[in-house]
């Protein structure tokens, strides 16, 4: 049985004073929240902070994004060490708006997501088609791209312990949801992608949807046979509503 998993983006949101009492918030309502992992990703500069409010709580650790340098001249960079001084056990990578925004590659992808595996950490791995693509019956051909740049190039295995999050570009932060059954469907490609490589690997790997995942549409979204937890974008940000999803995945 796979474990679910809920995962907070905030983005570039919040401040000191707000992170710290989301945090405080989650702390105390998901004290006796069973059967799914739960993960805040924060901005980089509220880490240290927060590493000490999580310690002793059921929450963990996660980052936006990382380097896939070790260190070095790269500036404005973090490297994934120094996120792991600091608590940080999670990391999304490939996500939609890295992406699109700032012009990573698939190739760039896979060599963060490399790198977050030997440095121990969980990679957040994100695939997801525009609507345009959608609408062009393109959504498997993109999903199976990206996904590819890893079980390709790395192997089945590279897959061991790590996430995959499908997000449907066109779902994100647009109020829109793909409907459980159309998640479901690409959940169920990116399972039987990886299972003609591996059946251990595909059995066990948490795939996570992201897009508009909230409070009314986290149960029935997880509910779905391949839909193992959720990656949560502004709905993260609002201490009941989270909390909310988070006990919809533990059921």
């Amino acid at each position: 049985m796979r474990r679910a998993l809920v995962a907070g983006n905030w983005k570039m949101n919040g401040t000191k004073a707000s992170a710290e009492a989301l945090v405080l918030g989650l702390r105390e309502g998901l004290s006796g929240c069973a059967g799914v992992d739960v993960v805040v990703c924060p901005s980089a500069v509220y880490m240290d902070r927060l590493q000490r409010l999580l310690e002793g709580s059921v929450i963990g650790l996660g980052a936006q994004n990382a380097s896939e340098y070790g260190g070095g001249a790269y500036t404005g960079e973090l490297s994934l060490e120094m996120l792991k001084e600091f608590g940080c056990a999670y990391v999304i990578l490939g996500h939609s708006e890295r992406r699109a925004l700032f012009g990573e590659t698939d190739a760039q992808i896979c060599a963060k997501f490399v790198a977050a595996k030997s440095a121990g950490l969980v990679p957040v791995l994100c695939v997801g088609e525009t609507l345009e693509e959608r609408e062009a019956g393109l959504a498997f051909d993109v999903v199976g791209r990206q996904l590819d740049s890893v079980l390709k190039t790395q192997g089945a295995e590279a897959l061991e312990g790590a996430v995959v999050a499908y997000e449907p570009v066109w779902a994100i932060g647009t109020g829109k949801t793909a409907s459980p059954e159309q998640a479901q469907e690409v959940h169920a490609f990116i399972r039987a992608r990886v299972l003609a490589e591996s059946e251990q690997v595909a059995n066990a790997l948490r795939i996570v949807y992201g897009g508009s995942v909230n409070a009314a549409n986290a149960s029935t979204l997880f509910s779905m046979a391949d839909i193992d937890g959720g990656l949560v974008g502004g709905a993260s940000l609002k201490v009941d509503e989270f909390i909310t999803v988070c006990q919809a995945a533990g059921r």
